[in-house]
């Protein structure tokens, strides 16, 4: 699988897929317009190893909804990223079985190198 979660209307996520190489080859997943199944959640739990990592506590609604008073479980995280796509931290790129979370920059340079390597 090669496949990269993202949010069309986030310049940040569109200046990142503007920086990968142009043979990335990668199937693109906008999550507003396809929010992500359970099973592609459970895939990146899997790669990723929680569910929190895969979680932004940069998203209005964890600050909205007060979560960041409380103590979150993993099922919390999951249940609130397949509640609303703004809580998956974004990008997540998936290649084969590496996954890559979020915008840092070390996170992307490490995706970009992966993607030069191939």
């Amino acid at each position: 699988m090669r496949k990269i979660y993202y949010l069309a209307s986030c310049d940040t996520c569109r200046k990142i897929i503007k920086s990968l190489p142009s043979n990335a080859n990668l199937e693109f997943h906008d999550i507003r317009q396809n929010p992500i199944t359970v099973e592609e959640l459970e895939f990146m739990h899997q790669l990723s190893g929680s569910y929190e990592a895969l979680f932004s506590k940069k998203a209005q609604l964890y600050k909205e909804k007060g979560l960041k008073n409380i103590t979150l479980t993993e099922e919390d995280y999951k249940n609130y990223i397949l509640e609303h796509y703004t809580f998956l931290s974004r990008p997540v790129v998936i290649l084969e079985n590496e996954i890559f979370i979020g915008n840092s920059q070390p996170n992307i340079l490490k995706l970009q190198k992966a993607l030069s390597n191939e």
